[in-house]
């Protein structure tokens, strides 16, 4: 497991220690849980003088998950690894949705309405909040690691995606007048995009290669959307068949295939876009900031011989990186955002009226949404044990998101805190 974080009398960090060692201190009552997400322990004792040494946080930015890891680089030990899932397209959904439902109301209120797209300005370095909530919640975590352990640096990978040169291959010159200039590799964004298998019959592990869904001797182009990965015996198969005619037996594959390759840019577009924010920020902490491009991120990771996951992605940010990577036994922390609640004062049904009342109270039975907590139930049809974040009612009867699903009519009684709302679920 990852190593346990240790705060002293005065709620300074120490060094992280075994869970094992944790355990001896909870049982000799020389030490109390001090926060449960990511687990940390506060001494209620005065300790000595100890030597704390320094970590390295690395960041793998993501525009769905973003890798976070703790790194000793004296003794190239992972301390800690985490994976954070962002809400950025959810977000973006639920603003385009609210947009949608003002527009209907405006018509249907208003005959007239001059425009006023000229009186707003957005600042320089302006974000939307989809975007700005990436860069939010890696910043958060940075500080809140920072307040647990002794960070001295931080590496981030600085991803660059030409979108430009994945839609046209041949790009050059004056095709570049518009859009960023620096390359990635294809065959990288397409392992992403195909999820790492064999498009034509989903085969993992294996040698991919890269695929025209249309064939070049059949007018296919080299843009992404006609690029596909395809094991060596598909492609063999395939050879310089249309893919019509090559999967004529197979029409919902077919459709798969063609939806998928038409899929948007949105993933890099976002990295692209929160890349240098995110620098700038992580800079104003006031630690030295490493980056590191993305091919040197799979180079240390593959001599190294480490999975493909986004916290061995972050391990490995950089030039920094050591050459022993000591991994055993290190169990990533799976945080998703959740965001801390609405403001509307009413919900609404899919064409925008007012369909229920929304409580203006926050706590109820002293309970909040979001708090994760154990209900021990011990009587009715819903006997046991379960664990995650509550939706509360004013009627004390709540709604528990456990791991298996949603489990609804938990009485308040039954319910004790783990861990307040701070905007976040966790799983390990």
């Amino acid at each position: 497991m990852s190593k346990v974080f240790v705060l002293d009398t005065n709620k300074q960090p120490l060094n992280p220690i075994h869970p094992g060692r944790a355990r001896m201190l909870l049982s000799q009552g020389k030490a109390a849980v001090f926060r449960r997400y990511p687990f940390t322990l506060i001494l209620k004792q005065k300790a000595s003088k100890l030597t704390v040494e320094p970590l390295t946080i690395k960041i793998d930015p993501g525009a769905k998950t973003t890798g976070l890891a703790l790194v000793n680089d004296a003794r190239g030990e992972v301390v800690w690894a985490g994976e954070l899932q962002h809400r950025g397209f959810q977000i973006r959904d639920t603003l385009t949705s609210r947009r949608q439902l003002r527009r209907s109301r405006r018509n249907r209120k208003t005959r007239y309405r001059k425009s006023r797209f000229l009186n707003r300005t957005r600042t320089k370095g302006w974000l939307s909040p989809s975007l700005s909530s990436r860069v939010a919640n890696i910043l958060t975590w940075v500080k809140r690691l920072s307040s647990l352990c002794q960070i001295t640096a931080i590496s981030q990978e600085l991803v660059r995606f030409d979108t430009q040169k994945m839609e046209d291959a041949d790009i050059r010159g004056v095709g570049y007048q518009q859009g960023t200039l620096a390359g990635y590799e294809v065959r990288e964004f397409l392992l992403e995009k195909w999820n790492r298998t064999c498009a034509y019959c989903g085969a993992k592990d294996t040698k991919l290669e890269i695929e025209h869904i249309q064939p070049r001797s059949k007018d296919g182009s080299n843009r992404v959307s006609n690029l596909c990965l395809a094991c060596v015996p598909c492609n063999q198969k395939k050879g310089s068949q249309d893919i019509k005619d090559f999967l004529k037996g197979k029409p919902n594959l077919l459709k798969r295939i063609l939806a998928q390759a038409k899929r948007p840019l949105a993933d890099t577009a976002a990295v692209n876009a929160t890349r240098w924010n995110l620098y700038k920020n992580l800079k104003e902490i006031g630690l030295p900031v490493e980056v590191g491009t993305g091919g040197r991120t799979k180079y240390n990771r593959t001599i190294r011989g480490l999975d493909k996951t986004h916290y061995w992605d972050a391990a490995c940010v950089g030039a920094s990186t050591p050459e022993q990577l000591i991994t055993s036994g290190v169990k990533p922390l799976l945080i998703a955002a959740k965001g801390h609640g609405t403001r509307q004062q009413c919900r609404s049904d899919k064409f925008g009226f007012p369909s229920r009342y929304c409580s203006r109270t926050k706590f109820h039975k002293g309970f909040q949404t979001g708090d994760i907590v154990k209900a021990i139930v011990t009587s009715g049809k819903k006997i046991g044990t379960y664990v995650g974040r509550v939706a509360t009612r004013a009627t004390g009867s709540f709604n528990i998101s456990t791991t298996d699903g949603l489990v609804q009519g938990i009485s308040h009684k039954y319910c004790t805190h783990i861990h307040k709302k701070d905007g976040y679920s966790y799983a390990t």
